[in-house]
Formats: C-alpha cells, structure tokens, sequence
C-alpha cells in the first residue's frame, strides 16, 4: 500500500451517505473584494464538495468502505463528481442519474486576510426523491452498512433510507447544521448527533448550550450522544451513559459541570485534547459524561482553508465508531483530521490518508 492508498482496509464495516453532491468553483483573495472592485485570484482550484461527500471521501481515504446514495445531472459537472469519488474509493454504483436537468455547483471565495470563507451556490435539479428509491435499491445500498450519515437537505428521501436503516438495526448518524423541515423526524431515528454551534439551543431553545445538550438527549431517547462543534474552539459532547450511578445520587447542574471541566482542560495545548468528567446523574432522568475537546491549533503560516473542516471531523468520528476506538480517541483523532483538511484549498485537497504521518498515533501508519 502506497502513501496515499485509498484501498478500504478489508473487514472494517461499511458507511453509507445520503445526500447533496456539488462541485466546487474555489479561489483565493488577498481580501474580501468590495463591490465593483476587480481583484486578482492569488490560486484557482475545481473539486467536489457537499458534506455528504466530503465525509465519505474521508472516510473512505482512511480505510472505511465507503458508499453514497445522491442525484446528480448527466452533464459534465455531475460526471466530474462520481469520477472524484470513485477516485477516492467511493462506492458510487448507487447514485441516481438524472438525463435531465443541472447538477449543484458552488462558487467559493477564500478570503487569505481574514481566513473567511463565502459561498455562492447554486442548487441541482432535479433533487432526490423517494420516488427514486425502490424496495430492491434500500435493501441492496443498507446491505452490510454499519452506519447511515444523514444530514437532513433531502429531508423525505433520507427520511425514507434512514426508517428502512432502523429497521436493520443500522446505526444513524445525523449532521444537525440549521432547523430544516422534516428534519425533527430524522432526529427521532438518530442515535448519534453532531450539530452546529448554534442548532442546539435553537432547537431546544435552551438558556445555555450545556442546558440545550441534556434537553437534546432528554427529548430524543434514542440518542447515545450529541455533539456541538466550536470551530477553532473544538467542541463539545455529552454521552448517555445509563445505569452507570446510583439511582440516590443527587443531580448535578449542567451548567456547572461545563465550567468545572473548562477550568481543567489544558487549551494551551497545541494538539487536541479531551477532558471528560465523571459519570453523573443529570436532570430529566439522564445519567451521562461531559466532554470537551481542544482543535489543534494550526500555525498561520500552514493555515488555507477551512472549507470542509466539520466534513472531514465527521469522517474522522465515523471511522472511530466503526472501528471501536474508545470515545476519547475517536474525538481527538476526529480534530487531527480536521486539521489536515485545513492545510490545503478546498475540502479535499488535503484530507489525510490512513498513512499520513499526523495519525501515527492513533493508526500506527
């Protein structure tokens, strides 16, 4: 196996994706240009994006069968995706090609002064649909997967697969970004959550982000643990963990547990760090652990882009869940991750390889 092999590692469990493809038109500014300003691109790059691909690009270039179930147009942009994927080691047998219509594409705009990122897009047409998938194609695309990423855009339609998932006993990992119809019904069926930094109290609505993870995993019984990324602040997850304390043990606040776990976690550390606390009795009947986990923190001079950052710590979770990494390893190789992808332009360009030198640790490459 090469340096950059993108084989899957035989006998690891399958993931599956469903969702929104698109490709990506991306340059970078010296700055933000003002209107009627004409400014000149300092590097130009064409790549597949959308979240669901992304990940399962991730995924699949470190090691995880990966496989993904989306629309796109018969035309050059929709061709340039699937080829992208297969390139990268993504099943993409099952995608639906539509002889009509436009497949997604973006315009992105890397602004280099202040590390921002704008995206214009334009959605494809047409979209996935539940008339699309037929009994024969959920039964044979669920076959051997261990887990279904989700994220809600295609609402009925990954409604549908995600109902048929649970009904095999595949494990559901949703990608909670903003409120979106329908997207309550997935919740319902998930048993992971990674979500924005805003969605979980606009969600709960919450006092408090702590607050509005306990009322995450109180209203959605199924759920084994929710997380809320903080961008170059890491993020934050709370873990069911029931029957692990006496039924007698008082509850303990929320709100002070975060700030007790703060105040021991090292966030002068340049590579990730998890701090988690005691298993403990929290209201509403839920029994859980707290983490809180540090980004690496990457020099300037080595930082891109951050276009797909929160795809490729998706991807990074994945592979942690599928390969039965305890949760504190899954959470900070899932940071390292990340911070690979921001090395480079685009979400893709420099997403690690299972032999990347920065994974050592957790994959002995």
């Amino acid at each position: 196996m090469t340096s950059r092999s993108n084989e899957a590692i035989p006998g690891h469990p399958i993931v599956l994706g469903c969702g929104q493809l698109c490709l990506d038109y991306l340059v970078t500014v010296p700055s933000f240009p003002v209107p009627d300003q004409k400014i000149r691109g300092t590097s130009f790059k064409v790549q597949g994006g959308g979240n669901t691909g992304n990940t399962l690009t991730c995924a699949a270039r470190l090691g995880l069968p990966s496989r993904i179930l989306a629309k796109v147009a018969d035309d050059s942009q929709g061709r340039w995706m699937l080829e992208e994927l297969e390139s990268s080691g993504v099943d993409t047998s099952f995608c639906v090609t539509a002889k009509d219509g436009v497949s997604h594409f973006n315009y992105v705009i890397v602004d280099n002064q202040k590390n921002t990122r704008t995206c214009i897009f334009t959605p494809g047409y047409p979209p996935l649909l539940p008339d699309d998938l037929t009994e024969s194609l959920l039964l044979d695309v669920l076959d051997g997967v261990r887990v279904l990423h989700v994220t809600g855009r295609s609402r009925e339609t990954e409604l549908l697969l995600a109902q048929k998932a649970h009904s095999k006993n595949v494990s559901i990992l949703i990608n909670a970004e903003k409120r979106r119809q329908g997207l309550d019904k997935l919740l319902d069926l998930a048993d992971y959550a990674i979500c924005s930094t805003h969605f979980p109290q606009d969600w709960t609505e919450s006092p408090t982000s702590p607050s509005a993870l306990l009322s995450m995993l109180i209203g959605l019984p199924k759920l084994k643990f929710v997380i809320m990324t903080l961008g170059e602040d890491g993020c934050v997850m709370l873990e069911r963990c029931p029957n692990e304390v006496p039924e007698s043990e008082e509850e303990t606040d929320i709100d002070e547990l975060h700030e007790s776990l703060k105040q021991s976690t090292d966030f002068t550390s340049v590579l990730p760090v998890c701090n988690s606390s005691i298993v403990t009795r929290l209201k509403g009947n839920v029994t859980g652990r707290l983490y809180i986990v540090t980004s690496e923190k990457i020099p300037s001079s080595e930082l891109m882009d951050t276009t797909g950052a929160g795809d490729a710590f998706t991807g990074g979770l994945l592979y942690g869940l599928c390969t039965d990494m305890t949760l504190e390893e899954t959470l900070t190789f899932a940071s390292r991750v990340a911070a690979c992808c921001c090395r480079g332009l685009g979400a893709r360009t420099t997403l690690p390889f299972r032999t990347d030198p920065n994974l050592a640790a957790f994959l002995g490459a």
